[in-house]
């Protein structure tokens, strides 16, 4: 299938257009402050859509992991009719956790301290010595769920009773990155980044080339800073491509490092896309990576990046994703680098919002969406 993106004046604002008020970054308050933080995680972390992990994690029956999504710890498994489902990791009995191991494979979920258990699909199966309580009735203290969904592939939670349905968030980005297969594609490699600085300088980072020629000189000679194009340019789905020098790739040797994940028109292209609040979405022509973003307090953030590709590359003897990974884990770097050299300024008594530049377009409209959900 061939990338439903096509170029139409009316649909891409050039990276080099004014963008719309407001065009200056943000207070300092909203990088600094306990209580914006805290605001955040309830407003924001504790009522949207958010980026878990991708359905390749848990590929087997009792296969599952744990997310940690504003303060609640949940529980991601497939089932043995292979459905994915997400549960509070919270016992029915007397509140104990129930799951420590970050993931794992396992046929039942039982409690370690009364080993009351459950099935995969969250029904209490066996309570030791509950019969003995009149009127006790296993089929009333079922795990208690979360609502969960796929997108493409990626498992998403949302601590909202009463969500949006997950199809009904996306539908604006319905089969717009079909051709790249994400569904079936599976993880090479994680790579974990504590960064100290605020969550949101790493979306008005990754939204704009502008700092590129000095930042990432690896990157500049194989994809011009100022050939950005942006489609998504307002909303909570933002961002457009940039291109690629023919006959290069993006990765260390400049070589593609495996077979194309799809069906992809366009080989010079690669699309940066952030989903908000906490997706990074970047889909070149032979992988995708993807971060997801957690806040750990004003000044620190937790990134996990994953490098996916077509599962018949693995068997492939050229295959070579640290070709990618290494290039991407070196432009991280940079990336966080600079993400907390702008927290130490900003934490400066002396700073005071600055113009954002006729590139930072995109960054502007991401200010606008976090503000929106705050207001």
């Amino acid at each position: 299938m061939a990338i439903q993106i096509k170029p139409r004046a009316s649909a891409f604002r050039r990276a080099t257009e004014p963008p719309p008020e407001p065009v200056q970054s943000m207070a300092q308050k909203y990088f600094v402050s306990p209580e914006i933080f805290a605001d955040e995680q309830k407003r924001i972390f504790s009522g949207r859509w958010l980026l878990v992990g991708h359905q390749s994690q848990i590929a087997k029956p009792g296969d599952y992991f744990l997310a940690t999504v504003a303060d609640e710890n949940l529980i991601v498994v497939r089932d043995q009719r292979s459905q994915i489902r997400g549960f509070y990791n919270v016992c029915r009995h007397r509140g104990t956790r129930l799951k420590e191991e970050v993931c794992g494979n396992s046929l039942t979920i039982q409690c370690p301290y009364h080993s009351w258990t459950y099935g995969l699909d969250g029904r209490l199966a066996g309570a030791p010595h509950m019969d003995e309580v009149p009127g006790f009735d296993k089929a009333d203290y079922p795990l208690n769920g979360a609502n969960l969904g796929i997108w493409e592939g990626f498992i998403f939670v949302n601590l909202e009773s009463n969500a949006e349905g997950l199809e009904d968030w996306f539908a604006p980005l319905n089969q717009k990155f079909s051709a790249w297969n994400i569904p079936n594609l599976r993880s090479a490699k994680r790579i974990e980044y504590e960064v100290r600085a605020n969550w949101k300088l790493m979306f008005e980072n990754y939204s704009e080339c502008y700092h590129c020629p000095g930042v990432h000189p690896q990157l500049q000679k194989v994809s011009p800073y100022d050939s950005a194009e942006n489609d998504l340019h307002e909303g909570p789905f933002l961002g457009g491509f940039m291109k690629i020098n023919p006959g290069k790739s993006l990765t260390t040797s400049g070589n593609a490092c495996a077979s194309f994940v799809g069906k992809i028109e366009n080989l010079q292209q690669v699309f940066y896309y952030s989903i908000f609040p906490n997706m990074l979405l970047s889909l070149h022509p032979e992988y995708v990576m993807v971060h997801q973003v957690w806040p750990q307090s004003p000044d620190r953030t937790l990134i996990l990046c994953d490098w996916l590709f077509h599962p018949d590359a693995f068997a492939q003897p050229a295959f070579n994703p640290n070709d990618a990974i290494e290039f991407w884990d070196l432009t991280n770097k940079q990336v966080w680098h600079m993400c907390e050299l702008s927290q130490q300024g900003i934490s400066s008594r002396s700073y005071k919002p600055g113009p954002y530049s006729s590139r930072e377009s995109i960054p502007a409209a991401w200010d606008r969406e976090y503000l929106r959900h705050l207001s």
